[in-house]
């Protein structure tokens, strides 16, 4: 059964753009919501402005303030990602305004749930809509004429309320999965500056921990490609990846007789600026089987797989890989790095001596990274059902049960 729909226009109270005005850092008058606080299907204050209402040029504006329950729609920007980005106002920041980057959304209450709105700004069908209507050809962007004819979905509030509650189980299940893996998160911290320092011992280990060189754990062997290994790159997040994976192509020379041979468990110190990683980023290849790299890249191999592991843990850390690399790297006028693999090497780093203690702390990363991969795999289970989901009720291709008692409450 086809799902009913309305014009935007026909179930909404109000509908207008905010404010362009100059804004200030300086935390006095009205907080200002802008186009970057919308992101994800939340409104994220990380970085909030403020109207400051004795500015003279605001003497004449009708300013309007979102009220809670009303969606604000992101109209302008320059990046497809984030165009169309929509959120559920709660009501925080309070007495704020926005600017005219973005759609304040009120619904009609006899006819949508604030709740359900949401949803639908989550869903494919409404990314469908934007790929039709919103216009890249400078700085994306869809007009309100345009928008105000979106055919909105109207079923019954009844139907609309049982949607919304299917939706909002799934919600819950992911807030959940997403509780665990921040702590989770917190944990690698806490294992980063108390169990990887020595400041806390697992029990039955009492060996010496000593400031060593990386020279005296780390053997850059030098071995090049064979010509049957495939090309990869470091990844922040992922360590090393198939370049064809996971940039779509391959960056690599046409001969790359002369790339670096990765062996399963070496250590890789990637020689450019990355994000939170602006003196590069050093990463163990989980691979099982060998790889090459560009010849840019050091690559060395640990005294032991368990000392890689520990390594590998340790410069997650933006702070730790910062403090370990700021003395060993110079940087040039074009924020190109200028370090060679020797110097690399000639950093020290406090570490337990006893093999048998670096496999148990590593046995401890590894059950860590481990946990955190299936939270991972849950939300990403998670998410691709309820976009499913999603797709399914609000286009009426499945449709919710809803009894004559119900209805009659609606």
């Amino acid at each position: 059964m086809t799902m009913p729909t309305k014009p935007l226009a026909e179930v909404t109270t109000h509908l207008s753009s905010g404010i362009s005005r100059p804004f200030y850092d300086q935390p006095v008058g009205r907080p200002v919501l802008r186009s970057t606080n919308v992101k994800n299907s939340s409104i994220v204050l990380d970085e909030v402005k403020y109207w400051h209402d004795e500015d003279p040029r605001g003497a004449n504006l009708e300013i309007v303030s979102p009220q809670i329950g009303d969606v604000l729609v992101n109209f302008v920007n320059g990046s497809a990602s984030e165009l169309g980005k929509a959120a559920l106002f709660l009501g925080l920041p309070e007495g704020c305004i926005v600017t005219t980057n973005l759609f304040i959304v009120r619904f009609n209450d006899n006819e949508v749930l604030a709740k359900f709105a949401s949803y639908y700004f989550q869903s494919d069908l409404y990314k469908e809509w934007l790929h039709v209507n919103a216009g890249f050809s400078g700085q994306g962007s869809f007009n309100k004429s345009d928008f105000s004819r979106l055919q909105f979905p109207c079923p019954s509030m009844s139907e609309q309320e049982k949607i919304s509650s299917v939706l909002d189980a799934w919600d819950q299940a992911i807030k959940k999965l997403n509780t665990l893996r921040a702590l989770n998160i917190r944990r690698r911290v806490w294992l980063r500056t108390q169990l990887f320092t020595g400041r806390v011992r697992l029990p039955g280990f009492t060996g010496e921990w000593r400031k060593v060189s990386m020279s005296g754990i780390l053997i850059e062997h030098g071995s090049k490609s064979t010509g049957s290994e495939e090309v990869y790159s470091v990844s922040v997040h992922k360590g090393l990846v198939n370049q064809i994976e996971h940039l779509g192509r391959s960056f690599s020379a046409a001969n790359t007789d002369h790339y670096n041979r990765v062996l399963p468990g070496d250590i890789v110190y990637t020689k450019s600026p990355t994000g939170d990683f602006p003196l590069g980023i050093i990463k163990q290849s989980k691979i099982d089987s060998e790889v090459i790299v560009s010849p840019l890249y050091g690559v060395f191999t640990p005294q032991s797989y368990a000392l890689g592991v520990i390594l590998d843990a340790l410069f997650e850390s933006p702070l730790a890989a910062r403090n370990y690399l700021h003395p060993l790297v110079q940087k040039g006028a074009k924020n190109t790095i200028s370090v060679t693999n020797k110097q690399f090497l000639e950093g020290k780093l406090h570490l337990p001596m006893d093999p048998d203690e670096q496999a148990a702390i590593a046995d401890v990363v590894n059950a860590s990274h481990a946990e955190k991969a299936c939270i991972d795999a849950e939300i990403e289970a998670l998410t691709r059902q309820k976009r499913g989901l999603m797709q399914k009720l609000l286009t009426g291709e499945w449709r919710v049960e809803v009894s004559d008692d119900e209805e009659a409450v609606a």
